[in-house]
């Protein structure tokens, strides 16, 4: 049986990492040893980047809702504790939005949570 030469797909598998790397500065976008490493860190930075943006948009949001929550009376913490009294269900992404650009509406679920706290 002849033997099987690996060149072809050690070709393929270097293309494909340099594929990824085109853009990087120098030996990282130019040679396989260097822009394997550097693609291999890349896409472990942007697995963990994607976790770190859900708990970056969360902490934006909270911060809005706190901020709209303080002008109408209210800390975090109570408004949140008031819709649940109410058993109002809104996640906290629609919160911020209507904190944003719905001032009247928010208001009124702050009075809503306001009265059942009290």
């Amino acid at each position: 049986m002849a033997r099987i030469k690996g060149g072809e797909n050690a070709k393929k598998k270097h293309n494909r990492v340099l594929k990824l790397a085109r853009g990087y500065y120098g030996a990282r976008s130019k040679q396989y040893r260097v822009a394997k490493q550097s693609v291999m860190r890349a896409l472990a930075e942007s697995y963990v980047g994607r976790k770190q943006r859900k708990r970056q948009f969360r902490q934006l949001w909270i911060a809005r809702i706190n901020a709209a929550a303080r002008m109408n009376g209210l800390s975090y913490s109570k408004f949140m504790y008031g819709l649940k009294l109410a058993e109002i269900d809104i996640n906290r992404k629609m919160l911020a939005e209507m904190a944003v650009k719905d001032a009247e509406g928010f208001a009124s679920l702050a009075a809503i949570a306001k009265e059942k706290i009290a």
